[in-house]
C-alpha cells in the first residue's frame, strides 16, 4: 500500500453535473474535503475548458479530466498535449485502443500530465463480454489485468478499474503504478437506479491497495455532501492505519 498519499488526496469527487452553476456549488462546498475533482464528458462538453478555470478559482484540489479518449494515435497525442496546457493532473484514455494509443501517454509525462487507462468500464458485467465479442474463455478479470499490464508497459501512469481487480493489478504491476477505482458505494449510501455492476466500499478499496477512489452519487445525493465526503475520508484513513 502506498502510504505517501494522504487520506484526503485519495478521494476524487466526480463532478457529474449538467452545468457550471451546479458544479461550482459542489466545488465551493467540497473544496476543503476532497483531494481532486473529476470533470467528466457531460460537463466538459457543456462548459468547455472554462470549467477547469472555475475549479481552480474555487479550490486548491487537483483536477482529473475524465474524457476517456479513444481515437487514432495522432489525434489522441494532440489531445493530450492540449489537455496539458490546462494544467490538469490526470486524464483518461481507453485501454482498449492498443499499443500505439497507450504509447501517447509517455509523450506528456514531462508536461506534468498523468495518463490513466480505462481497463473495462465498471458498468460492464461478466455476462456482457460475449455480446462485446470477446472469447468465451476470457474472464472479465483477466481482460482487465491484460489491459493494465499493457498500460504499464507502454507508459501510462496508472489505470481505472473496479474494486474486484485491485489486488491482481497490484501484484503484477510495478510499485507506483496508480490504481484508481470508481463504483464506490459506502455501506450507508443510497444510490437509486445504480448503473454500476461492480462496486466496493471505500475501506475495502483502500485495503486492497487502491491509490485513489472516485465517488459521485453517494456524496452528491447525501443530505449534507460535505459531511458525507468527510465520512469517506475518515473511512479511508481507518483503512490506511489498519
Amino acid at each position: 500500500m502506498n502510504l505517501s498519499i494522504s487520506a484526503q488526496n485519495r478521494l476524487i469527487f466526480a463532478l457529474d453535473l449538467p452545468n457550471r452553476d451546479e458544479a461550482e456549488k459542489y466545488v465551493r462546498l467540497l473544496g476543503e474535503s476532497v483531494g481532486c475533482f473529476k470533470v467528466g464528458l457531460e460537463l466538459f462538453i457543456k462548459e468547455g475548458p472554462d470549467i477547469i478555470k472555475m475549479v481552480k478559482e474555487n479550490s486548491s484540489a487537483s483536477i482529473f479530466l475524465d474524457l476517456k479518449l479513444h481515437d487514432i494515435p495522432a489525434t489522441v497525442s494532440s489531445a493530450l498535449i492540449s489537455a496539458a496546457t490546462h494544467e490538469v493532473k490526470f486524464i483518461t484514455i481507453h485501454g482498449s485502443g492498443g499499443k500505439s494509443i497507450l504509447q501517447t501517454a509517455a509523450e506528456v509525462k514531462n508536461l506534468g500530465l498523468e495518463v490513466l487507462a480505462v481497463t473495462v468500464l465498471t458498468s460492464i458485467s461478466e455476462l456482457e463480454l460475449d455480446d462485446l465479442g470477446f472469447k468465451e474463455n476470457l474472464s472479465l478479470s483477466q481482460l482487465v489485468l491484460n489491459r493494465a499490464s499493457e498500460a504499464e508497459k507502454y507508459g501510462c501512469a496508472g489505470v481505472i478499474c473496479s474494486g474486484e481487480e485491485i489486488s491482481s493489478i497490484k501484484r503484477v504491476c510495478r510499485s507506483g503504478f496508480k490504481v484508481v477505482v470508481p463504483g464506490i458505494r459506502p455501506l450507508w449510501a443510497e444510490v437509486r437506479k445504480d448503473d454500476q455492476s461492480r462496486t466496493i466500499t471505500p475501506k475495502e478499496a483502500i485495503l486492497k491497495g487502491a491509490d485513489m477512489i472516485v465517488v459521485g452519487r453517494p456524496i452528491r445525493n447525501a443530505k449534507e455532501p460535505d459531511v458525507a465526503a468527510r465520512k469517506i475520508v475518515d473511512e479511508i484513513r481507518s483503512a490506511l492505519i489498519a
